[in-house]
């Protein structure tokens, strides 16, 4: 079974571009290329990756599938199209000549409008993805997620996953989004990633493995062992932890589990998810 790392990033650093990347964040100022992370992957008994896109951009889908296209251990691309566009069927049309190019996503977290997901342009592109069998990454903050359960109840045959357990702040009251959590993962073509949690809090305290327990219970409650997956949010989880930081809290929390439940968390699921 393929270990797999279902969620990271590569970037050649542009300060306009990546304005998002603040002071508080300058370790991660910098590029982030295949060979950086091929021997951390090595080292964490990691066999591939998904990459996901982190500039809203078709220049940026070149760029993740050139890297996919030199190095066999980045198994899949998850890109950016404009899903608004009227002529967005025409992309993904030319998108599904690429084997690596495996789903889509779009930055929701920054979108003013918080239910910008229900928009019915949104939702037309979003319609068409299953065409062309197309995944969808849905990278929230916690406040949106009361919209998708109204969201995903119009694509049953549409693969999604909730990137970084939606986001919320690690050590506050959890309860909404426990609930909203619960109420998504009933679901059955929603994923979870088990990921971005390290950075989700303050990180400059650091965290106590144990604190993040009651997320990874939620999550594998609400989602059975079948649909979260491992991604680790290289370089982004830098800020907070080195990638064998991310990986030893949920390895610890996992230990716990059947060898099967660990395989299909480190790599069956993403591998069934993306077609990998």
């Amino acid at each position: 079974m393929l270990r797999i790392d279902s969620h990271q990033h590569f970037w050649k650093f542009d300060p306009v571009r990546d304005s998002w990347i603040n002071d508080d964040m300058k370790v991660i100022r910098k590029n982030f290329t295949p060979e950086d992370l091929e021997p951390i992957l090595q080292q964490n008994n990691i066999d591939g990756c998904v990459t996901v896109q982190s500039d809203q951009s078709e220049k940026e889908n070149d760029f993740q599938l050139n890297n996919a296209s030199q190095h066999d251990f980045i198994k899949g691309v998850v890109g950016w199209v404009n899903l608004r566009d009227e002529n967005v069927e025409e992309r993904l049309a030319y998108y599904s000549q690429f084997k690596k190019m495996k789903g889509f996503r779009h930055v929701l977290q920054g979108e003013v409008n918080r239910a910008a997901m229900l928009e019915p342009a949104f939702m037309k592109g979003i319609g068409l993805l299953n065409e062309y069998h197309f995944t969808y990454d849905i990278l929230i903050y916690a406040d949106q997620l009361k919209y998708i359960p109204g969201f995903v109840a119009n694509f049953p045959n549409q693969l999604f996953v909730i990137d970084h357990i939606a986001k919320p702040f690690i050590g506050n009251e959890m309860k909404d989004w426990k609930k909203e959590m619960e109420a998504v993962a009933k679901y059955e073509n929603v994923y979870c990633k088990i990921s971005g949690m390290v950075t989700e809090g303050d990180w400059k305290q650091g965290h106590k493995k144990q604190v993040f327990t009651p997320y990874l219970d939620t999550v594998v409650n609400a989602f059975g062992t079948k649909r979260i997956m491992f991604g680790s949010d290289w370089p982004v989880c830098l800020i907070a932890a080195e990638y064998k930081e991310v990986i030893d809290i949920v390895e610890e929390y996992f230990s716990a589990f059947s060898t099967t439940e660990q395989d299909d968390f480190f790599g069956g699921n993403a591998s069934e998810f993306y077609h990998l």
